[in-house]
């Protein structure tokens, strides 16, 4: 299979922020075309969406989320942003972990051991980049 084999897919509505946001405009612009587009319309949100169709993948899920977006942030940082080669063992290493937390696993299961679980790696992983990078 090649990668033109797969279908292009992409969450209900979110062709509206390409409509409206002007590529490199930068997060700050985002949050503002997101802001905008869930004004004109209740059923725009960047939450998600699940198999049950009624549970946020945001809401009660901060002490986890938080921890999963300061692991891809930093190794965005410390790894990408300097451009470390892939072929490096510290690089597959963090990328490793890095991709250990971003299941969305841990905040399926709600709070308790699997989201434990979930902030443990994300631990472990801010730790990986902060000491090797």
């Amino acid at each position: 299979m090649k990668e033109e084999d797969f279908p292009e897919i992409e969450p209900i509505f979110q062709h509206r922020i390409w409509q409206k946001f002007k590529d490199g405009s930068g997060p700050e612009a985002m949050e503002k075309v997101i802001q905008q587009l869930s004004k004109e319309d209740h059923r725009f949100h960047m939450e998600g969406g699940s198999w049950t169709n009624n549970i946020s993948w945001v809401r009660g899920y901060e002490k986890l989320l938080g921890p999963m977006e300061q692991a891809s942030v930093l190794f965005n940082e410390k790894v990408l942003a300097k451009n470390i080669s892939p072929s490096e063992p510290r690089f597959r290493n963090a990328l490793y972990h890095l991709l250990l937390t971003q299941t969305s696993c841990y905040r399926y299961w709600g709070e308790g051991v699997w989201a434990d679980y979930g902030r443990e790696l994300c631990r472990r992983t801010i730790e990986i980049l902060n000491r090797y990078f």
